[in-house]
């Protein structure tokens, strides 16, 4: 099978989130592991970090795959979804994986597949794996898809695990209340591995500690850490990280989103627990790795600048606390006219994170091509309920020209509201 051959196999034939939403969930690792038994439990044969949470794990999945690339350590990264390649799910030393290994795994287990019927993530959770233990990998990070107690990455015992922000979103499938979601989060906790929970959400922290004291893991908190930083002129965002009031790293960093700088302290904590177990991270390879994210890693979609005068942002902030911090950039962003380009998909929470949006922009609302995406046309009618009044565009590219027709050079363009959306423009 050739590459396009293998995608068109891997989106059309399994089942997935992408399109189908909560249908294409499997509700256990059954698949998962058969598959991995099949090609001789690869998972088994490398170091991890696996990661877990509502908001920020695909941003500090990067972050540390950064630090470690800086260090030395041949470092592979699974994160989920892609924006613009499938390849970019799984990466070595920032590197997407080959097109070429793509098909020769499709090929090799297709068979394997077929028997078991397995989800879209499910096999390329396998893949990733694979790919990593061939590699011979010293470390990879792994971000989960989905929840954490269910999710297909949860067959790993990694050295460390980090669980980020909580916040509301997949309230079918994990829960409705904080609470609940962070019970499902807590899952990937395993026995006498260390866990950083990297928010400081003090209500949550009883969910946890039952979780890691059950189960003998260490927990590691951050509460003791402060963080501030600013927006500098070359579209970099300073930071300074302290603990107990004392300093304990200052640099910048290519991620410019405010939200960013609430990572930092679980990517701290999680880098020392990796230092305690003898990986060798200086302060300079933290600072270079924290620095260079995006150049390293190929993350893109937060508070991502990609034109000036007027300056465009695309940010893939979708659900309510996602969406409050990126409001909160907005304001604190110099501009005379605010243009927002808004798509969402049907399992969201619209209403509420539409209200959190201001009233005083103009908007674009628009619609990505995966099935779930929300027509834009009924995303204008429950806008205009808010008194949020704009145009319905067909996709996010249509959208964008007409908001830099009427833009001038120092109005302020976003994008939000949907990876997907973000994943469609054309020059991301």
């Amino acid at each position: 099978m050739t590459y396009e051959e293998c995608l068109e196999y891997l989106y059309e034939r399994l089942p997935m989130f992408q399109r189908q939403g909560a249908a294409a969930i499997k509700k256990d690792l059954t698949n998962t592991v058969r598959l991995l038994e099949a090609m001789g439990n690869p998972h088994e044969q490398f170091q991890a970090v696996h990661i877990a949470g509502t908001n920020g794990k695909g941003t500090s999945a990067h972050a540390l795959a950064a630090v470690l690339q800086q260090a030395g350590y041949k470092t592979g990264l699974y994160t989920s979804p892609h924006l613009k390649s499938f390849t970019e799910r799984i990466r070595l030393n920032g590197h997407e994986i080959p097109q070429a290994d793509v098909a020769a795994f499709v090929s090799q287990h297709r068979r394997v597949i077929e028997g078991i019927n397995p989800s879209f993530f499910e096999v390329t959770v396998a893949m990733a794996f694979e790919f990593f233990a061939k590699q011979e990998v010293d470390i990879a990070i792994i971000e989960t898809g989905l929840g954490g107690r269910l999710d297909s990455t949860n067959v790993i015992t990694p050295l460390v695990s980090l669980i980020t922000m909580i916040g509301y979103d997949h309230a079918d499938l994990l829960g409705d209340t904080l609470e609940q979601i962070a019970a499902e989060k807590a899952g990937i906790i395993k026995q006498g591995v260390p866990v950083v929970i990297g928010a400081d959400q003090p209500e949550l922290l009883p969910v946890f500690s039952r979780v890691a004291e059950a189960k003998g893991a260490p927990l590691h908190g951050v509460g003791a850490y402060s963080i501030r930083g600013k927006s500098l002129v070359n579209g970099r965002r300073s930071f300074e990280l302290s603990k107990n009031g004392e300093g304990v790293l200052k640099g910048d960093s290519d991620i410019a989103a405010d939200y960013f700088l609430k990572n930092i302290p679980g990517i701290w904590e999680t880098l020392q627990v990796l230092k305690a177990q003898g990986f060798v991270l200086s302060e300079t390879d933290i600072k270079a790795g924290l620095g260079s994210i995006a150049t390293t890693t190929g993350l893109k979609g937060r508070w991502q600048v990609l034109e000036s005068a007027p300056a465009v942002v695309a940010d893939v902030s979708h659900n309510e606390a996602g969406v409050s911090t990126l409001v909160q950039q907005i304001a604190s962003t110099q501009f005379e006219q605010l243009h927002l380009i808004l798509g969402m998909v049907r399992d969201k929470e619209i209403g509420k994170v539409m209200a959190l949006l201001p009233a005083n922009a103009s908007y674009y609302f628009t619609q990505s091509s995966v099935p779930r995406s929300l027509p834009a046309a009924d995303l204008k009618r429950l806008a205009a309920d808010l008194n949020k009044v704009g145009e319905a565009f067909t996709n996010v590219n249509e959208a964008l020209i007409s908001a830099k027709k009427n833009a001038t050079e120092n109005d302020l363009i976003v994008v939000c509201g949907s990876t997907f959306v973000v994943a469609e423009i054309d020059h991301l």
